[in-house]
């Protein structure tokens, strides 16, 4: 495949931006993209001020993402940026990324997909329409260790699956002063721009992201409890669920905002006949197998020469340096990058390449919120089939 950058633009990710850097840094990373434009925030002269910090022509700096996308048509066609990352607030996810299918650029969408279900179906009916591609940043499974657990399970070496446990835990809104003026989260507890989900929508879709990839089954029901702790906010910050799998397995997902004193806190336990799986974001390099001996076992990203190919594929590092958050971040858009410019060749990506969310994953997660929104409603505590 001959080598040369994507040009990428984006919508949002401007100075005091929350996660607008870390995709800008992973974007970057491998090489396989160049930041050529932007509209980075809503405010104009921030947008500006953000271009000119990040080296970019004050004429590619833009106020608004539809002058983007017109203003990007008119260039040449070996000028104008050939995908975009849109980093916003959940309410303003769909209609750029609309915009930018139609005008034939590839998308990189930060979780969750959109602000409702309807919006989800509409956006995937599109990416289908146009044959474009379309990434979704559920960042925590393109760590190499979970790679590796996704590889020993889809081996058989767990046997039939049984049991699993996946968490994600937060402090954020555990005091008062997760929701004082100035934090750059906020928009998150506001139902009109992160939706009525919670934290649900903005950690429990990443739990459960985990826990379908790892395992390879989907959920088909569930049951669950939604809470809102913290005083004073519309939408809920703690939320339980069980759930139930297609391949039989049964699980326990619990995402939490007001767990004082956690920061990300995420783990994912995988039980089946024959042994068990056990991975920790805060140890990202190791991944502990249980029950194949008498102690535990313990496999060392980047020291052991046996993993799959999958996670040698995504592991940078010599071992003993942690693969980290901008990594996984990163590996997600290098392979989306491999992919657009093997297809922009003629060439079929590899299953290595083609290894990123896509737009199902995000309307996986969106059926997710609302059937864990439908079932909380139900009083009489009744199993909740998936909402499709």
């Amino acid at each position: 495949m001959k080598e040369r950058k994507l040009r990428m633009g984006m919508v949002g990710g401007g100075i005091g931006s929350f996660i607008g850097p870390i995709h800008r840094q992973a974007a970057m990373l491998d090489n396989h993209i160049e930041l050529v434009c932007g509209c980075f925030s809503s405010h104009p002269e921030v947008s500006r001020r953000s271009g000119a910090t990040y080296g970019l022509p004050e004429n590619r700096v833009y106020d608004t993402y539809e002058e983007m996308f017109r203003q990007e048509m008119q260039l040449p066609a070996d000028q104008r940026m050939e995908i975009v990352s849109i980093v916003t607030p959940n309410k303003y996810h769909i209609q750029p990324a609309l915009m930018a299918l139609d005008c034939g650029m590839h998308v990189v969408l930060d979780k969750p997909l959109t602000l409702t279900l309807e919006e989800a179906r509409q956006l995937t009916r599109k990416v289908e329409e146009t044959g474009l591609q379309m990434a979704v940043t559920y960042t925590y499974s393109a760590y190499p260790a979970v790679k590796e657990a996704r590889a020993r399970i889809a081996r058989g070496e767990l046997g039939k699956l049984r049991r699993l446990y996946v968490e994600y835990t937060q402090g954020w809104l555990s005091q008062r002063i997760g929701v004082q003026a100035g934090n750059l989260s906020l928009w998150r507890i506001d139902p009109e721009l992160g939706g009525t989900g919670g934290g649900i929508a903005d950690i429990g879709t990443h739990a459960f992201h985990l826990a379908e990839h790892v395992t390879g089954q989907c959920v088909t029901e569930l049951c669950s409890e939604m809470s809102k702790f913290s005083p004073n906010i519309q939408v809920p910050d703690d939320g339980t669920a069980f759930l139930h799998f297609d391949g039989g397995m049964k699980g326990c997902l619990t995402a939490t905002q007001i767990a004082k004193g956690d920061n990300n806190y995420i783990r994912i336990r995988v039980y089946g006949d024959k042994g068990g799986i056990d991975w920790l974001q805060p140890d990202p390099n190791k991944l502990i197998l249980k029950g194949f001996n008498e102690h535990e076992q313990v496999i060392c990203i980047g020291n052991d020469t046996n993993l799959s190919e999958i996670a040698l594929w995504n592991t940078r590092t010599p071992g003993g340096h942690p693969e980290g958050y901008i990594e996984a971040f990163a590996n997600i858009y290098r392979n989306f990058a491999l992919t657009v410019l093997a297809l922009q060749q003629g060439e079929t990506p590899s299953p290595l390449m083609l290894d990123f969310p896509t737009v199902y994953d995000g309307l996986r997660g969106m059926q997710f919120i609302e059937t864990m929104e439908a079932s909380n409603l139900n009083t009489a505590a009744k199993w909740t089939k998936w909402i499709e």
